[in-house]
């Protein structure tokens, strides 16, 4: 091997250990990056909650591995990720709690007040029927949560999901809204 052969390999070499250090210290750090359009595209913290999660909080939730989710996985409304099941965590905003009434029609309402941009899909992007799930209360120890965007999936179609499920707040480091 020449000189200048060794000399690349130990700079790609240190490039590729600074990566793996880079991103493992990210990933220890609560960073993560949103590649899907619930939310801004970029990178986000994981705040740590020190309280349960309340209504309006925008937070990273790992959904619980159901077959509703390895479903939606199989669909591709969800990403590979570090969650049961296999699945991303879901930044999300919660919108009700334990013994509120969420009801869904034509949108959601929640104790009778409407959730802006909360209108239902009949149908996914591929044409495939999209159920809603069934109004009700939210039991004790869930919460429901809802994104803006109109083709996200989230408790209008899955329901409440385990608050324990609940990594932290949602927290904008350095984000691009399309």
């Amino acid at each position: 091997m020449t000189a200048q052969r060794r000399r690349a390999a130990a700079i790609l070499s240190a490039a590729t250990f600074a990566a793996v250090v880079l991103v493992v210290t990210a990933l220890a750090g609560g960073y993560r990056i949103n590649l899907t359009p619930s939310e801004p595209l970029g990178l986000w913290r994981i705040v740590p909650l020190d309280r349960p999660a309340a209504v309006d909080d925008l937070v990273f939730i790992c959904p619980p591995a159901t077959a509703e989710m390895r479903e939606a996985r199989a669909r591709g409304y969800l990403r590979s990720g570090s969650c049961p099941g296999g699945i991303a965590p879901l930044i999300k905003t919660v919108i009700a709690v334990a013994g509120q009434h969420v009801e869904i029609g034509a949108s959601v309402d929640v104790d009778g007040r409407e959730v802006s941009s909360s209108s239902l899909a009949q149908r996914d992007g591929k044409g495939r029927p999209l159920a809603p799930f069934p109004s009700g209360v939210v039991p004790s120890g869930y919460v429901f949560l809802h994104s803006a965007f109109p083709g996200s999936y989230d408790s209008r179609y899955f329901g409440p999901v385990p608050a324990s499920g609940v990594l932290g707040l949602a927290q904008e480091v350095f984000t691009y809204a399309p």
